[in-house]
């Protein structure tokens, strides 16, 4: 688990194959569906957002944003997802993730600025397939020792989201 494989890190001395590893894990959970061991990753101050098209630069202040949620609505994104009830996810989604181009942008302080670019599959009972192209944003903390996620900004690179679908799991 990812908690184990980053411990006892400290924000300026952090490879860029130590923050690799930590994405790929976060995408492996996403993946298998595993939200609360995903939820674990995150900092009790998390933002989770994903910007519109058009304004990815723009503040969620002023901007309504696809996604822009706090600490508690992202616990309560997970809670909708895992209940049979959510049509949109029942049964869930396939997907898989792919995580290229890992960059740390900058540290200041405990925190780690982490650029990198992915593609998600995802595959319905329907036969549907869909592709969701972009880069993420993150911003790393280090808390006792082990990299958690403090931001993360999933930023989708088509120009209309129409053609993809509802995003109702996790970029």
């Amino acid at each position: 688990m990812a908690m184990a494989m980053a411990s006892n890190v400290k924000a300026g001395v952090v490879s860029r194959a130590q923050v690799e590893d930590f994405l790929y894990e976060e995408a492996a959970l996403l993946d298998a569906w595993k939200l609360d061991d995903w939820l674990a990753l995150l900092t009790e101050d998390a933002i989770y957002r994903v910007p519109p098209n058009d304004r990815p630069g723009n503040d969620a202040k002023d901007t309504l944003f696809t996604i822009a949620d706090d600490i508690h609505r992202i616990r309560a994104r997970v809670t909708r997802l895992k209940d049979k009830n959510a049509h949109a996810e029942y049964p869930l989604s396939r997907t898989r993730r792919m995580i290229a181009n890992v960059r740390v942008a900058g540290v200041e302080g405990d925190t780690l600025r982490v650029e990198s670019n992915f593609v998600v599959y995802r595959f319905r009972r329907d036969g549907d397939i869909r592709e969701f192209v972009g880069r993420y944003l993150h911003q790393l903390r280090v808390v006792e020792g082990a990299l958690r996620i403090c931001r993360r900004e999933a930023i989708i690179d088509a120009m209309e989201l129409g053609a993809l679908g509802l995003v109702s799991f996790i970029l």
